[in-house]
């Protein structure tokens, strides 16, 4: 019977090592700095952008104004009952996303995702004061000292800096930018607008500084969506395992025979953002950033050796690239049923909001009969109906609207009297950008058919006075039914 003692158990929790990811040149690296000079950009500067739409309307370009329920895009303006564009938006991101992600992998994670972008702005700059990924290291695993405590709070400031920024931004999408930016200044904000950038200032300091590659791997789900969305056809990152290996390392500059591309120099491994080595395969922690090609390709310049060990590639080319036979275009691989069914329903959608758009009419308004009571005698015998009008006025002036009545049998129609409370004749005057709530009575005269019928079709119209606008609503006349 053996002495030795049962060895511990593996722990279940490990604590996070920091990735450090060492600076790199190449393509992929320019795209990024691209993209995220853009985006960064359009976010910090939308808001200032002036957009003249009269005296009773916002002259942003871009707001969201919550406190009068109301979308402005420069020359659209979306009301709360026109939620569907908006609901049309997202349906079209949604597929958008899975388009992308069908044809090129997480494209959209390593180059456009908001974490990847301000993670990408905190790497530059905690490169910027401690250096490149040696001297990250060394420093972070130095003793607090001096130098420590100078770079940490230089690199700290810079952090809460741009998170105030990107706080700051984002609550001048929700109402005028500079107004409330001289509010902020003077104090004179609502408290909703300071809570709202320490929160955005926090979770930007936080995410972007410290949870980094923690937020894409354990808080987002895409990762664990994605891979529905991709099969074989999918270009995405990739290591020619049948060309690297078996991997060794260089000797006096020449490969030994039999030795694969790979020299195991790392490089892949210390770019990465994500602290994988993609030669290990495709992993869930992947974003397809493209660091690590650049990486790679660097190495094998410098060793004599051809460009791409490591490369965008669908999983299908590999059998033909082992054999070396020639590769399946790229275009065959993207225009594919599955990416084809995905732009058609995101092209649809698109297309139906446009035209949906285009479509709407300039008056809004819909007619509520009052349901108790039904109707009300009179004290000639008359019989009138209530109803409730709701007109909301799109343009930017005060507009006059003239109100009125069809039906099947204008003989009958005739005999009809509409009268609108508060007002001398079938016009109204509703303010400009605002719904008016109306209140109209319809009546039939004493032994009139419509009187004595149990209820009768009708159609109201609202016509633009001066203008060939005008739309219409069905509604139903209530008599006593004898």
């Amino acid at each position: 019977m053996s002495s030795t003692e049962p060895s511990e158990p593996a722990p279940l929790y490990a604590a996070r090592e920091p990735v450090f990811p060492r600076r790199v040149k190449g393509s992929f690296r320019t795209l990024k700095w691209v993209l995220m000079a853009l985006m960064l950009g359009v976010y910090y500067i939308t808001p200032w952008i002036r957009w003249d739409r009269g005296p009773a309307l916002p002259d942003q370009a871009v707001l969201l104004d919550l406190a009068n329920r109301r979308f402005f895009f420069f020359m659209i303006e979306i009301w709360p009952h026109e939620f569907y564009f908006v609901a049309g938006l997202l349906i079209m991101a949604g597929l958008g996303l899975f388009l992308f992600t069908s044809a090129l992998g997480r494209v959209w994670c390593g180059y456009a995702c908001p974490q990847t972008v301000w993670t990408d702005l905190f790497i530059l700059v905690e490169r910027w004061v401690e250096g490149d990924r040696n001297n990250r290291i060394r420093l972070h695993r130095q003793k607090w000292d001096a130098e420590k405590i100078r770079k940490r709070l230089t690199k700290w400031t810079l952090w809460l800096l741009i998170g105030l920024a990107t706080g700051g931004a984002w609550v001048f999408y929700f109402t005028d930018a500079p107004t409330l930016l001289v509010n902020l200044l003077n104090g004179t904000a609502s408290p909703v607008a300071y809570t709202t950038i320490a929160v955005a200032t926090a979770t930007t300091f936080a995410f972007g500084g410290f949870a980094r590659e923690q937020m894409c791997i354990y808080a987002c789900p895409w990762p664990r969506i994605q891979a529905a969305m991709m099969d074989e056809d999918t270009i995405t990152i990739g290591y020619r395992e049948w060309r690297g290996e078996p991997r060794g390392k260089l000797h006096k500059g020449q490969t030994p025979e039999g030795q694969g591309d790979c020299i195991d120099c790392m490089a892949c491994f210390n770019v990465c953002p994500m602290g994988i080595d993609i030669r290990n395969g495709q992993q869930l922690e992947c974003i397809t950033c493209g660091l690590c090609i650049d990486a790679c390709d660097e190495m094998m310049d410098k060793i004599g050796k051809p460009r791409g060990l490591i490369a965008y590639m669908a999983l299908k080319d590999e059998p033909n690239e082992r054999a070396g036979k020639p590769v399946i275009s790229v275009w065959k691989h993207i225009l594919r049923p599955r990416t084809m069914l995905y732009f058609t329903l995101w092209s649809a959608v698109g297309i139906a909001l446009v035209a949906a758009l285009f479509m709407r009419s300039p008056i809004d308004f819909n007619l509520t009969p009052n349901r108790d009571p039904l109707y009300v005698i009179q004290g000639d015998g008359a019989v009138r109906n209530i109803y409730t009008m709701r007109l909301r006025n799109k343009s930017g002036d005060d507009t006059t609207y003239r109100i009125s009545i069809t039906g099947e049998n204008e003989g009958q129609i005739a005999d009809l009297a509409l009268v609108l409370e508060g007002a001398e004749a079938n016009e109204i005057t509703a303010p400009a950008d605002e719904t008016l709530t109306q209140r109209v009575y319809i009546e039939a005269p004493a032994g009139s058919p419509m009187a004595l019928a149990d209820r009768t079709e009708i159609r109201v119209w609202v016509e633009e006075v001066g203008s060939a606008a005008r739309v219409a609503v069905d509604t139903v006349f209530n008599g006593k039914g004898q």
